[in-house]
């Protein structure tokens, strides 16, 4: 692996842009910001705040065609200050709450929910 970490880019596959942008826009409290189109094909992505010279992947909800939104193939977690702050912004913002903040011993905390397209994230928090 060329970095300490193994993750260095994610993307959240959406069916509704504004939608999903909303929910994301709500739930985070940030601003997504749009990126530009890498190739060819019809590809819609807006990014999350970040800097990729610091700890952490940096990410986008991305449509595209032929990938759909939802399923349960990979789990996202977020960093946050305390998981609650997130939670309880979830429904109001289109999603469904799965796990509410748990215990996951010395690792901190953990919230686990839908957001509005079908996709399963987390965010975790050591307080």
């Amino acid at each position: 692996m060329r970095n300490s970490n193994a993750s260095v880019w994610f993307e959240i596959y959406v069916d509704d842009m504004e939608r999903a942008s909303q929910f994301y826009e709500k739930v985070f409290n940030v601003k997504l910001e749009e990126l530009s189109n890498p190739g060819d094909d019809p590809i819609q992505m807006l990014s999350f705040p970040g800097d990729m010279e610091k700890y952490g992947a940096n990410g986008a909800l991305v449509k595209m065609e032929g990938k759909k939104a939802g399923g349960e193939g990979t789990l996202i977690y977020f960093g946050t200050e305390d998981c609650t702050a997130e939670e309880s912004r979830v429904e109001k913002a289109g999603g469904i709450i799965v796990k509410p903040k748990m215990s996951i011993g010395e690792f901190g905390f953990i919230s686990l929910f839908y957001d509005s397209e079908g996709n399963m994230i987390g965010v975790q928090s050591m307080k």
